[in-house]
């Protein structure tokens, strides 16, 4: 590790512990200048991509699901702290699957799995804008399922 200070190449660390979300927090000392620094280590994942409807291809981007978890969770009593966890379990399962493409709809419905659980008028938001209701029919038929559910 370079000295931000110094720029020596070799440092030794003095303290170790997690940090946010997987990461390891590390204070380190420079062998020559014997000044302090702190770094952070994450695991390097390799890059998911999801395949769109139209079947183009992009990066899996966390945000975008927590921006969709947030629209739908809009004046709800959701707390932002439960919509960021789903975002990230969201992520993490999808990492755990060990499958470098993804499509949009598993992670559609993952997220319709989350928000089910957490505020049934979120995810009817966000069910109706995912499944594209055309009218009122195939609105009422979801809220049929997620009343027969109950």
């Amino acid at each position: 590790m370079k000295c931000p200070y110094c720029g020596f190449s070799e440092s030794k660390v003095v303290d170790s512990r997690p940090a946010d979300e997987g990461s390891i927090r590390r204070r380190r000392e420079c062998l020559q200048c014997e000044r302090r620094f702190t770094t952070y280590e994450t695991v390097e994942s390799l890059p998911m991509v999801v395949i769109k409807k139209d079947g183009s291809r992009q990066t899996f981007d966390r945000s975008k699901v927590l921006r969709g978890i947030q629209r739908s969770c809009e004046k709800r009593p959701v707390p932002v702290a439960d919509m960021e966890r789903m975002a990230l379990e969201i992520e993490q399962e999808l990492q755990n699957k060990l499958e470098r493409e993804i499509s949009t709809e598993l992670v559609g419905e993952m997220v319709m799995d989350k928000l089910k659980k957490a505020d049934e008028v979120a995810y009817v938001r966000f069910a109706s804008v995912y499944r594209q209701f055309k009218d009122i029919n195939t609105f009422m038929s979801e809220l049929n399922k997620l009343l027969s559910e109950k």
